[in-house]
């Protein structure tokens, strides 16, 4: 797409600012692109006329969504697709190298997906309320729309459908889950206080994390501070869940039955998410404001659709936002080709 020319390919004069050119970056991580789009914006000049220049890959997994439709063109305009046309578009991704993400699991069947969570609960924060109103796609199509299976005869599920409506998806995929354990003390050495495996699917395992954090949260008390008493909590709860949620949604699924381990100590909390940096995000450029990549992206969009990631690429920012108005010292970050793991210091 060029921003920047008139219909007859003349310059339109348009000025390119970093604001504009901002915006159009954001439509990739705004949530309304499903799956999120790789996507490349620039600044170019074409014979002394400056234009924003913004390159738009074809998804490997097609059909994708916009606001919960899917818009084909028909001659010169735009249409919804069909319930035939969204099946046809199902199919192409036979013929691509698909993710690991959406590679089917031959031992699972659609009796390990729980459909009546998807039927009533997950489909229609996915699809627009008047498509589903005209729906006349089958359970098998809707799965397969949505890449939660195969379009094959038998369908098979997904690992993306197994993590995000699965029964029990630590059976098929071993490291899917989140280990909790906490020391009375600094280290490894120390007496365990507490233990749990956090399983289940991806909005069961965030739900009952949240819940194991604020039973774990402490909250102190200053009555010297001025006639009202001030209260804070040794680490601020909205940290604790962006970074989780970031290491579930970004971590590496394949050929690891590692978990991601949350390890609190009675000065810190260390959060280890399996895989590395991914992508346009190296060891050197993570954190930055404006550089992200998912390893994950339809993960990414279960996450979004069930409400635990509101906008994209912004977690970083969030978790220091947090600690910082907490009083607790700024999230440290360690990166190697094999990990990341976040350490979040106590506030003092």
């Amino acid at each position: 797409m060029f921003i920047g020319a008139k219909d007859d390919g003349s310059c339109a004069g348009t000025p390119i600012t970093d604001e504009l050119l901002r915006n159009l970056g954001g439509y990739r991580d705004d949530g309304n692109i499903q799956p999120i789009p790789s996507m490349i914006v620039q600044k170019r000049s074409f014979g002394g006329c400056e234009m924003a220049v913004v390159l738009v890959h074809p998804s490997d997994a097609p059909p994708v969504r916009y606001k919960g439709r899917v818009w084909i063109r028909v001659g010169p305009r735009r249409a919804i697709a069909t319930p035939e046309e969204e099946r046809r578009l199902s199919e192409r991704r036979r013929y691509r190298d698909l993710p690991f993400e959406l590679q089917p699991v031959a031992q699972a069947t659609l009796d390990d997906l729980d459909l009546e969570f998807f039927e009533k609960s997950y489909l229609p924060s996915s699809v627009a309320g008047d498509i589903l109103a005209q729906n006349r796609r089958t359970l098998d199509q809707q799965l397969a729309s949505l890449r939660f299976a195969t379009a094959d005869k038998p369908p098979v599920p997904t690992v993306t459908g197994l993590l995000a409506i699965g029964k029990d998806p630590q059976e098929f995929i071993g490291g899917a889950y989140i280990q909790f354990l906490r020391f009375d003390g600094t280290g490894l050495s120390d007496p365990i206080r507490d233990e749990k495996r956090i399983t289940g699917s991806l909005g069961e395992m965030l739900r009952m994390a949240d819940e194991v954090f604020s039973a774990n949260v402490s909250v102190a008390v200053d009555v010297t501070s001025g006639p009202t008493e001030q209260r804070r909590p040794d680490y601020p709860l909205a940290a604790l869940q962006q970074v989780v949620r970031n290491a579930v949604m970004h971590r590496t699924y394949e050929g690891t039955n590692a978990p991601v381990r949350v390890t609190w100590f009675s000065d810190r909390i260390e959060i280890l998410s399996p895989g590395g940096p991914f992508g346009q995000v190296t060891i050197e450029n993570f954190g930055r404001p404006g550089v992200t990549d998912y390893r994950n992206r339809h993960l990414a969009e279960v996450l979004h659709r069930l409400g635990y990631v509101q906008r994209f690429g912004v977690g970083i920012a969030l978790t220091r936002q947090a600690m910082e108005r907490n009083g607790n010292p700024p999230p440290e970050f360690d990166r190697t080709p094999t990990h990341i793991q976040v350490t979040l210091r106590r506030v003092a």
